[in-house]
C-alpha cells in the first residue's frame, strides 16, 4: 500500500506518516519517490507493541480536560490498531521533573511505544533528549498533534518556571550563609583548641 493510502486509512496526514516512516516507526520500501507500505510487517509490529497512553494537565481545575484528553488518545490508538497495555493521566507541570506516573512509565522497559496528544503534554523542556534516550532503548514517542490552546498551562508552566528559580536563588543564599557560619565555627573551634 502506498505511503499516502496508508496515511488515510490510519487518520493521519501524509506529513505524518511521512516523519513516522523517516523515524522508522513505518517499515516500508522505496521505489522512486513512491514509498510502499508492507502491510503484513506493519500489523504484525503493531500486535508486538505494548503501548501505553500519557496524558496530562497543568491542574486540578482541568481534571474534566485531562479525561477528555484521555478519550480522544484511546480513540487515535484504537484508530491506528494499537493495543493499549496502559493509560497514565497525571496533573502536574510540564516543567516539573518530578512527576511520578511519568517517571513510573519511562522506567517500564516493556512499554515499547508512548502517545500524547501534544508534545507538551509529555515535558515543555527537552522533548528531543526523552525522544532520542527511548530512541536508544528501542523505544518511541508517538505525538499526536491535535492544535490546542494551552495559553493557560503555559502560563501555570510559567509560574512554575519563575518560583523554581525563586526557591533555587534564595536557596542558594541561605546555603551561603549556613556554610559561612560553619566555617566560622570551625575557626572558632580552631582558635578555642590551640588558644
Amino acid at each position: 500500500m502506498k505511503l499516502s493510502d496508508y496515511a488515510k486509512a490510519k487518520g493521519v496526514s501524509y506529513k505524518t506518516a511521512w516523519r513516522w516512516y523517516q523515524d522508522g516507526q513505518i517499515k516500508g520500501r522505496r521505489y522512486g519517490r513512491t514509498i510502499i507500505v508492507d502491510e503484513e510487517i506493519e500489523i504484525q509490529r503493531v500486535a508486538s507493541q505494548k503501548v501505553a497512553v500519557y496524558a496530562r494537565v497543568s491542574s486540578t481545575e482541568n481534571k474534566s480536560n485531562l479525561d477528555s484528553q484521555a478519550e480522544r488518545l484511546l480513540a487515535y490508538c484504537e484508530a491506528s490498531g494499537y493495543q493499549i497495555a496502559k493509560v497514565v493521566k497525571e496533573i502536574g507541570s510540564g516543567v516539573n521533573d518530578s512527576r511520578p506516573k511519568l517517571l513510573g512509565m519511562l522506567a517500564d522497559q516493556s512499554i515499547s511505544l508512548i502517545v500524547v496528544e501534544h508534545k507538551d503534554r509529555l515535558t515543555r523542556f527537552g522533548f528531543r533528549y526523552m525522544e532520542t534516550l527511548l530512541k536508544g532503548q528501542g523505544r518511541s514517542v508517538e505525538v499526536v498533534n491535535v492544535a490546542e490552546n494551552g495559553t493557560e498551562d503555559l502560563l501555570a508552566d510559567l509560574v512554575s518556571i519563575i518560583y523554581s528559580f525563586c526557591a533555587r536563588l534564595y536557596g542558594q543564599r541561605r546555603a551561603k550563609r549556613k556554610t559561612e557560619r560553619i566555617v566560622t565555627e570551625l575557626e572558632k573551634g580552631e582558635e578555642d583548641a590551640t588558644g
